[in-house]
């Protein structure tokens, strides 16, 4: 039997979709208690969903270059 794998396209952008994820994660946070592990954990995943959004912006744009430590281990194996 083979699965078929469900496909859909999505109707709002990946930046956008991070972006609403951090923002309903930091208005979670702030509804529980100020210092407690569940908050911190919540606040945690926002700031990491920020920084995916950072890296997929740097990926994204046009002058990106590779980490020059990277070039030179290309270079090297020609």
């Amino acid at each position: 039997m083979i699965v078929k794998r469900r496909r859909f396209k999505h109707t709002v952008a990946f930046e956008q979709r991070l972006a609403d994820e951090a923002t309903k994660l930091r208005e979670a946070a702030k509804k529980l208690p100020e210092g407690s592990r569940a908050q911190d954990l919540l606040l945690k995943r926002a700031r990491q969903t920020e920084t995916a959004s950072q890296i997929n912006s740097w990926l994204r744009s046009p002058g990106v270059q590779p980490p020059t430590e990277l070039g030179r281990l290309l270079s090297d194996k020609k």
